[in-house]
């Protein structure tokens, strides 16, 4: 009788603790900064580069805007400029900031083809978002829902083995296809991959769904880097 009692005691405490873990696992939602207008113009892109003289992350939201990265963007000749760059970037990207759907999704990073740009949630809370640049019209992305099954910080491309890849996250293996870091020019040019900007190539990690979703929009789609 006392061994039964034992074994419900624990039985309850167990059953109590798990209620209370359950509990704890809050959400915790970005604080973002909102921008007081959002209206854009034309800039001469060197022009606006010497005349800037803001901060690291007015530069970031002028690159992400206009889906490429410092090197290519000094090259460009007109550029998009948000009016208030002081609010956080995400206000000038496309994806909702959550997404109640997405609640029992631990991680998902979805690309949009014709906006070009990506987001990465955890469990339906927008964390990361950004330019992105994917295949060319020779060689598109494929889309649909995939899941990451290999990562490396530095790997060499399986389409040509002078191209380094950083950060990358394979997701399709017989094609060589996956997400990683590499410069962007601003409009769809890989060899199928997804191009990221900056550290870690978007924060997404092994086992998370990737959901590449739209068409390539239609424009420029020469060069690019290798499949990774």
């Amino acid at each position: 009788m006392k061994n039964l009692l034992l074994i419900l005691m624990i039985s309850m405490l167990c059953t109590i603790s798990c209620k209370q873990q359950k509990k704890t696992a809050v959400k915790v939602i970005p604080q973002r900064q909102q921008p007081k207008t959002i209206t854009y113009q034309f800039a001469n892109a060197k022009q606006w580069l010497a005349a800037h003289t803001g901060a690291d992350a007015h530069l970031q939201i002028a690159y992400a805007v206009n889906r490429t990265d410092a090197t290519n963007f000094a090259k460009m000749d007109s550029v998009i400029i948000p009016a208030d760059l002081d609010a956080d970037i995400a206000y000038y990207m496309h994806f909702p900031f959550q997404v109640n759907y997405l609640e029992a999704v631990q991680k998902i990073i979805f690309f949009s083809y014709p906006t070009q740009t990506f987001a990465t949630y955890e469990n339906g809370i927008l964390i990361h978002t950004g330019p992105t640049n994917m295949g060319r019209k020779k060689d598109p992305t494929p889309t649909g829902l995939f899941y990451a099954n290999w990562k490396s910080e530095k790997t060499t491309s399986t389409f040509n083995d002078e191209w380094e890849l950083l950060w990358n996250f394979n997701i399709e293996n017989k094609l060589g296809v996956g997400w990683h870091q590499y410069e962007l020019p601003g409009y769809p040019v890989s060899h199928s991959c997804l191009r990221l900007p900056g550290k870690g190539g978007g924060g997404g990690a092994v086992g998370a769904p990737r959901a590449p979703a739209g068409q390539r929009p239609t424009g420029q789609g020469g060069g690019g880097e290798g499949r990774g």
